[in-house]
């Protein structure tokens, strides 16, 4: 049976951990807003430009598209050996099953894509660790990006860009898949998974459904030239977005699972300071009753 001393640690020890678990909640909620605020002003930015893109390709004579470098962007690789992963965690735990479930999804993919070459973006400590300690895999880290959290900025997004396109051009990839959480609410976190590159699906899915035509304008440069500068920054923006839900997510996540540690240490300092005094009440009437026996003994 533990003694008054060892509960009294206990429960010390306890409250130190209270004290940070609050903490890290307090914090967390205080970047959340920033970072729920940074989602909002990048989206605009994000929507335009894809709208942007989509109408040139709709505008675009197939036969000089498909002539123009930035098809290949677009190109489906039937044939392709290998496969591209961006694959974005958290840089640090202690934020419940944000992590964990992210990597499963990982795992699912990988196992789908076993047999080919894998070339896998890391973004996070997690995800890093989690690609490095897999065994028996053909795979390589083309990319590692470690503590950008919770201070992501669009620098961090085009380099990720850069490098996803260096993939993408010098790898005979069938395509490149993302894996992030998304941020859908305080309380909800959603893992996505999509295809990042080629491009086809997506916008020529978008080109098709807006059927504007742009032939009223006059372009400077032309609109090949333009598109292909045009993409590179439509997948940092991309990007951008992704880092910033995965940001957003990780914060919300992490201020959850400290308010519900915050809360079950509460809940175990009250027991456990229940247990010290009902220990204490207990020897206090076992020394009573002794001291009240001695009593009758001695007057016997």
């Amino acid at each position: 049976m533990a003694s008054l001393r060892d509960i009294r640690k206990r429960i010390k020890s306890v409250k130190s951990i209270k004290q940070i678990t609050y903490a890290m909640k307090m914090v967390s909620a205080a970047r959340i807003k920033r970072a729920q605020g940074a989602i909002l002003a990048s989206r605009p930015f994000a929507v335009h430009m894809e709208g942007l893109i989509a109408d040139l390709c709709a505008e675009m004579e197939g036969g000089d598209f498909k002539k123009s470098p930035a098809y290949k962007l677009f190109a489906e690789r039937p044939q392709a050996a290998a496969a591209g992963l961006v694959l974005i965690a958290g840089d640090k735990g202690l934020c419940g099953s944000f992590n964990s479930n992210l990597l499963k999804a990982a795992a699912a993919w990988l196992t789908e894509n076993r047999g080919r070459k894998l070339y896998v973006i890391c973004v996070g400590r997690k995800s890093r660790d989690f690609i490095k300690r897999l065994k028996g895999l053909n795979l390589e880290i083309s990319y590692e990006m470690v503590g950008v959290f919770p201070k992501v900025g669009y620098v961090h997004a085009d380099i990720l860009a850069g490098n996803v396109l260096k993939v993408f051009a010098g790898k005979d990839v069938l395509s490149v898949t993302l894996i992030y959480n998304e941020f859908k609410s305080m309380l909800t976190q959603r893992i996505v998974r999509e295809a990042l590159l080629p491009l086809k699906h997506h916008i020529l899915k978008v080109s098709g459904a807006a059927g504007r035509k742009m032939s009223d304008f006059s372009f400077e440069p032309e609109k090949k030239s333009l598109l292909e500068a045009l993409l590179p920054r439509y997948i940092g923006a991309q990007l951008y977005r992704v880092l910033l839900e995965s940001q957003a997510a990780e914060l919300a996540a992490r201020m959850n699972a400290m308010e519900a540690a915050s809360k079950n240490a509460s809940e175990l300092i009250d027991g456990l300071t229940l247990k010290l005094n009902k220990m204490r009440q207990a020897m206090i009437t076992t020394e009573l009753n002794e001291i009240v026996s001695g009593a009758e003994a001695l007057g016997g």
